[in-house]
């Protein structure tokens, strides 16, 4: 199965993953999963970091291209597709990077891994934690 990580979800894989419940940490360390994750996040990451809403333990870049080495999570770039996708969805949820998340989800034909409630209106897949 392949797996978009929700922003939130990565930030607690690496930095705080006593918030995962033990399936779905079981689930995303399972080798038989493919695991994503959207440059929608990383940006995301960036900004919060520099307006100090965020506080990782490394910079962005080092926090990022560590754990997604060390966990074989690989980048999904922001495709045409993905925002040709975005403006068929309706506004169940207005932050940007999450509706950019369930886009690339639906267009990739991938399940999103969120605890976000407000995501489950949308027709994407999901797995809530």
């Amino acid at each position: 199965m392949n797996l978009l990580l929700d922003t939130h979800i990565f930030i607690w894989m690496g930095s705080e993953p006593a918030k995962l419940p033990i399936l779905i940490a079981n689930i995303l360390r399972n080798p038989e999963h493919a695991l994503f994750l959207s440059i929608a996040s990383m940006w995301e990451m960036q900004i919060k970091v520099g307006l100090g809403k965020l506080h990782l333990p490394a910079n962005v870049e080092t926090f990022v291209t560590t754990f997604c080495q060390l966990n074989t999570i690989a980048s999904l770039p922001i495709a045409q597709a993905h925002i040709w996708t975005l403006a068929t969805l309706p506004q169940h949820h207005r932050d940007p990077f999450d509706r950019l998340l369930i886009a690339q989800a639906i267009a990739e034909d991938y399940t999103l891994v969120t605890a976000d409630p407000l995501l489950t209106p949308y027709p994407a897949k999901l797995m809530m934690t």
